[in-house]
């Protein structure tokens, strides 16, 4: 599996709007694409539930890993969108 390392930059963290245009791209993987704050066990980035659940804020960074090069690059790219 393939990771990018990221700092969410929006204000808001990984909540609500952010979170969910998140969950849409990780979506469309036929993979598995998780994402985990560095230490913490790795969630199914599909899920809009564990993505909030994970209470990303400004400035934290988070490890998206998964098989599609290009979608990662897609989800870090969202995930650090401010």
């Amino acid at each position: 599996m393939a990771e990018r390392k990221v700092t969410v930059v929006a204000e808001v963290g990984l909540h609500a709007r952010p979170a969910a245009t998140f969950v849409q791209a990780a979506a469309k993987a036929e993979g598995e694409v998780t994402i985990a704050k560095p230490g913490k066990d790795p969630v199914n980035a599909k899920s809009i539930l564990a993505v909030m659940g994970l209470d990303v804020r400004q400035g934290e960074e988070v490890v998206i890993a998964g098989d599609d090069e290009m979608l990662l690059d897609e989800l870090a790219a969202i995930a650090s969108a401010p």
